[in-house]
């Protein structure tokens, strides 16, 4: 049991550790495209401050504003896509273009097709104009008692 417990305690001591780990997946990301860029921003900080001072047998408090900048430093790390997930995209994008309105695409540009809202109008008078004269002047003759 004791040759076990050693054993045990040589492997442990010997593998891999998660910073080796660690360091062997950022080599990796990095070689497939992902880039750390730190970025720094400014921020102004306002603070109040009030004191009292004594004006004609009165305390007064007085307002003192002042700024202060501080720079704040954050790391962005931009990681490139897969050729899943810019599929994936494309369709999100063309199912977008399809809601829209309908489109064909030509060497990768969109036309759109617009509805002609006024033909749509003059036919759907006309078909009531038509109805009308029917109705009243070709078949006046014709009632459905009810």
């Amino acid at each position: 049991m004791k040759n076990l417990y050693l054993i045990l305690a040589v492997l442990t001591l010997l593998s891999c550790s998660s910073e080796r780990k660690a360091q062997y997946h950022y080599q990796k990301a990095l070689k497939h495209g992902l880039k750390v860029i730190q970025d720094s921003d400014t921020i102004r900080i306002t603070t109040l401050d009030s004191f009292p001072v004594i004006r004609f047998d009165s305390i007064v408090y007085e307002k003192f504003f002042t700024t202060k900048d501080t720079v704040v430093n954050f790391r962005n790390v931009y990681l490139p896509k897969t050729r899943f997930q810019t599929r994936i995209e494309y369709k999100e994008r063309v199912k977008i273009e399809k809601i829209k309105g309908k489109t064909i695409t030509k060497n990768h540009e969109v036309i759109k097709y617009r509805v002609n809202w006024w033909l749509i109008l003059i036919a759907f008078s006309l078909g009531f104009l038509l109805r009308f004269i029917l109705v009243n002047f070709l078949f006046p003759r014709i009632k459905i008692n009810s």
